[in-house]
């Protein structure tokens, strides 16, 4: 049993394994419908249950249809619909009924704690839909993006953040280091990654380089990434925030920097940051990439029971 909760504690072989067996599917679903099922069903009579403590879209449709394709079944499930927030029940008792009726369990949840408690006493793998600190779902899918589009390993080009730190960049900076490539950060010095995630990185062999300064951190990029300014519960002076970040707004300026092939990527829902030129231009890959969600779920979900092919 292996759980999939935050990318720099899975082996870089195995996340490779992952988009190895991703690449495989999505090649042999190209005359599929949605529903139709993989070849051999290999989570035939499994239950994956999710719970959601925050919205959800593209993670929630994904899983869905993930478990679909491998035979299987998803049960959605709401805070508000279980013991665990107006009765009281334990996580501890939780757990052990959602071991008892599910094979898996992916939560978004709003408490780090609380999937480290999870996990504690699951029986079964649980999977970190997003949590505050990360968003190793979403991130490993864009490599597999970035490397479908670019045609080359991930190693070999260089990776643009510009924007917000927030959990999906500290999944990026992550898979930065455990696959080794160039990234640039560039945000508002106020705004930069915290010291647990700089210790993080000076801590591994590292290619990231951080900067308050949007032009340098675009310059010769192969792949420009952002994310909303203002996230799902940001407790924050919003109208200062979002002039605190007005220079780093993704336009086609800014692009200008990039390398001409330069693709750009948003993990979505999307806000301000992005200029409506660069978000509907011929670079911008965020509907493939939301529909690349599902291809590597679905081998999220077999490394998790044991069946990556």
């Amino acid at each position: 049993m292996k759980h999939f909760i935050n990318l720099k504690d899975i082996p870089a072989k195995d996340l490779r394994k992952i988009l190895i067996d991703a690449k495989k599917r999505k090649n042999v679903r190209k005359k599929l419908n949605n529903l139709e099922i993989d070849k051999g069903a290999p989570l035939k009579g499994k239950l994956l249950i999710q719970m959601f403590e925050k919205s959800s879209l593209r993670t929630r449709l994904s899983f869905f249809l993930a478990m679909s394709q491998l035979a299987g079944r998803a049960l959605t499930l709401r805070r508000d619909e279980l013991h665990i927030s107006e009765g009281g029940e334990s996580i501890e008792d939780t757990a052990k009924i959602l071991s008892n009726f599910g094979d898996a369990f992916m939560l978004r949840t709003d408490s780090d704690e609380k999937l480290e408690e999870f996990k504690k006493y699951l029986s079964i793998p649980i999977i970190n839909g997003l949590s505050p600190s990360s968003h190793p779902t979403q991130i490993l899918s864009d490599i597999f993006t970035i490397e479908e589009i670019k045609k080359k390993p991930v190693s070999k080009l260089n990776i643009s953040w510009i924007g917000d730190s927030n959990n999906v960049l500290n999944s990026l900076i992550a898979a930065s280091i455990k696959f080794s490539f160039k990234l640039n950060i560039g945000c508002p010095k106020n705004f930069q990654p915290n010291k647990e995630i700089l210790s993080y990185i000076k801590n591994s062999k590292n290619k990231i380089f951080i900067c308050d300064d949007p032009k340098i951190a675009a310059t010769s990029a192969d792949v420009i990434f952002s994310d909303k300014v203002i996230s799902m519960n940001d407790k924050v002076d919003k109208i200062k925030k979002l002039n605190d970040f007005k220079r780093f707004k993704i336009n086609q300026k800014l692009m200008s920097f990039a390398k001409n092939n330069c693709i750009f990527l948003h993990c979505l829902p999307r806000g301000t940051e992005v200029d409506e030129k660069v978000f509907s231009s011929n670079q911008s890959k965020v509907w493939i990439q939301a529909l690349n969600r599902v291809h590597v779920q679905k081998s999220i979900l077999l490394y998790c029971f044991g069946k990556l092919r």
